[in-house]
């Protein structure tokens, strides 16, 4: 399997899936179709499904142009309110690696770092998005494993998150973090020209191995 990254928009991203044995394709979050299907023109694949992470116009926008032009074209995703969508998918049916929709990592990363600053993955993986950042590289895909190393909103039990936020139950643990990455981008604390929002979870993030 191939992935193609597709950069679109002020900072979003289009995936285009490859099976190479069989050239057929699935597209992620078309904010741009005709764009997409000149990639798909390019590398000679057969488009046969659409899959759409949320409803928010900038990853559902392309669904209906693209469904004009390819009719038949299976559109799914888990939100009625996705455009042109031909079937709705049970939480839980995922792909392997993750994959964000916009990039945001610098940002989150950063975010992170104040959350644990003595985290050593937060601090590895922050040097290795900078440098990726410098050479015009998408810090996309990452793993469920990666992501609990350094991700504060999937760490939600560790100690070190519990006392930043000062709370103990898990649930207010997440609410707090929301509010304090919230107040983080507002204050302007030092972050990259196309990274701004929200950390794993919050990315409407995209997986393969049952998790949502």
């Amino acid at each position: 399997m191939k992935v193609k990254v597709i950069p679109v928009l002020e900072d979003n991203y289009m995936y285009l899936v490859i099976e190479e044995l069989t050239r057929e394709a699935v597209a992620v979050d078309v904010a741009v179709p005709k764009r997409l299907l000149e990639i798909v023109g390019r590398e000679g694949v057969s488009l046969t499904a659409v899959l759409t992470t949320h409803h928010h116009w900038d990853h559902a926008r392309g669904n209906p142009e693209l469904a004009r032009l390819r009719p038949g074209l299976a559109v799914l995703g888990a939100d009625e309110r996705i455009f042109s969508l031909t079937r709705r998918l049970a939480h839980g049916e995922e792909l392997r690696k993750v994959f964000c929709g916009h990039e945001h990592t610098l940002s989150n990363l950063e975010f992170a770092q104040k959350v644990e600053p003595c985290n050593d993955h937060v601090r590895a993986k922050l040097s290795w998005a900078k440098k990726r950042d410098e050479d015009d590289v998408p810090t996309v895909p990452s793993t469920l494993g990666e992501e609990r190393l350094y991700n504060p909103f999937l760490r939600v039990a560790e100690e070190p998150v519990r006392k930043f936020t000062g709370k103990a139950v898990p649930a207010d643990v997440l609410e707090a973090l929301c509010k304090e990455r919230a107040r983080f981008e507002q204050a302007g604390e030092p972050r990259q020209p196309q990274a701004r929002a929200l950390l794993a979870l919050q990315w409407g993030l995209l997986s393969a191995a049952p998790h949502d």
